[in-house]
């Protein structure tokens, strides 16, 4: 009985430092879209070279998604997540020092190489640690820290933005060096799940194996498109908002928080939805979520009523996560674990893909627009049925 008690508080506090860690990451996502705001008055930059800084992150995500899948999957994952908090721990002090635009877009591009070591070992570590059952039900919780992260970052730091974006950062960094900590501690270093390393030929599937996997490739291109619609909403949605309704960044904050908290309890039933109701039919809920969103993606932008537009917002919101949790765990149950690091590794570049194209883009159609949003959100929901559609071609061994 104390054996059995003590692997849940063990489970427990792993689940907790890895979504800690997770937590900060989304807020670092989500704080540059506000502190945006200010940087560009300062610096007196357009939507277009805003747009820059905010891609040159995803830029940099990009690049080290597949490298740190591969070194998780042989080096093992607590190592791979150590070194990416310590790395955007010190990118996130020298963001805040930072002073031109050339100095910016250098700063988040390292800055998202550390990201890009977060996810893929993170999911190696839940295949290391949990049974295959538990881990489609563990992934979609610590998925639901994007919703954590949105309210730390919507609250604690627009608020230390509206104060000073400088100290804001500084604050960051100090965070991500107590996730480190918190890994340092609750991580083993060892896996819990010994079919992880014992599996025969475990050790044998090569990198350029997994990446010739139809359902990886797949799985690639919809995560791409779809993180257009959810990264184009994270990165111009403040400024959206600001200038829509004529709000202050707190006002807007406070907006995007309660958007946040809606989103953190749809990430945790969209778990539980993938895991049961639609158990062996993700191909028709990330298609279905992918549809739903665009059309609620359309309605937002030409609403002009502050209420409805929240409300279209939070249901786009709780919508494309279950796309995004339905392709984020969908590996876990079709993959074998020992390669999971380079999987999730490939699928998410093809998310941070998106991230980077999205800020960009939305930035420049938005400028040729002459301010206005609507061929951008219009662009954004394109592609999130264009991700729906993407899910339609993986395959399911019988």
């Amino acid at each position: 009985m104390a054996i059995k008690q003590s692997s849940k508080t063990a489970s427990g506090t792993l689940i907790f430092s890895l979504m800690a860690g997770y937590s900060i990451v989304y807020m670092d996502k989500n704080m540059i879209s506000t502190a945006i705001i200010p940087i560009s008055e300062q610096f007196h930059l357009d939507s277009g070279q805003t747009g820059i800084i905010m891609s040159a992150f995803f830029l940099g995500y990009s690049l080290m998604q597949i490298p740190s899948g591969w070194l998780a999957d042989r080096l093992g994952a607590k190592r791979v997540l150590m070194a990416s908090m310590i790395i955007i721990g010190l990118f996130s002090y020298l963001f805040g020092l930072a002073n031109g635009l050339a100095f910016f877009i250098i700063v988040r591009f390292f800055a998202g190489m550390g990201h890009g070591g977060y996810p893929p070992s993170c999911s190696k570590s839940i295949a290391e640690n949990f049974p295959q059952e538990r881990r489609t039900f563990v992934q979609s919780l610590i998925l639901s820290t994007s919703g954590i992260g949105g309210i730390l970052a919507f609250v604690l730091g627009a608020n230390l933005v509206a104060i000073n974006w400088h100290l804001a950062y500084a604050v960051l960094g100090t965070l991500y060096l107590l996730a480190f900590v918190c890994i340092l501690i609750f991580v083993p270093s060892k896996p819990r799940q010994p079919e992880v390393d014992q599996k025969p030929g475990a050790k044998g599937a090569g990198f350029l194996e997994v990446l010739k996997n139809r359902n990886v490739l797949v799985l690639f291109v919809a995560m791409l498109l779809l993180n257009i619609l959810l990264y184009g909403n994270i990165s111009w949605m403040p400024t959206f908002i600001k200038n829509t309704f004529g709000l202050t960044i707190g006002q807007a904050g406070i907006l995007l928080a309660v958007n946040a908290v809606f989103t953190t309890v749809a990430t945790i039933y969209a778990g539980q939805l993938l895991s049961k109701l639609f158990l062996g039919r993700e191909k028709v809920a990330i298609l279905g979520a992918g549809v739903i969103s665009a059309v609620l993606v359309v309605c937002f932008v030409f609403s002009r009523n502050i209420w409805l537009s929240l409300l279209l917002l939070i249901l786009v919101s709780c919508v494309s996560v279950v796309a995004f949790t339905g392709i984020f765990t969908w590996p876990h149950k079709i993959m074998d674990p020992h390669i999971i690091g380079s999987a999730i590794g490939i699928i998410n570049t093809g998310g941070t893909l998106g991230g980077f194209l999205a800020p960009m883009i939305i930035g420049y159609l938005v400028k040729a627009a002459g301010g206005s949003f609507v061929g951008a959100f219009l662009f954004m929901g394109a592609a999130a049925i264009a991700s729906g559609l993407m899910a339609l071609l993986v395959r399911i061994g019988k």
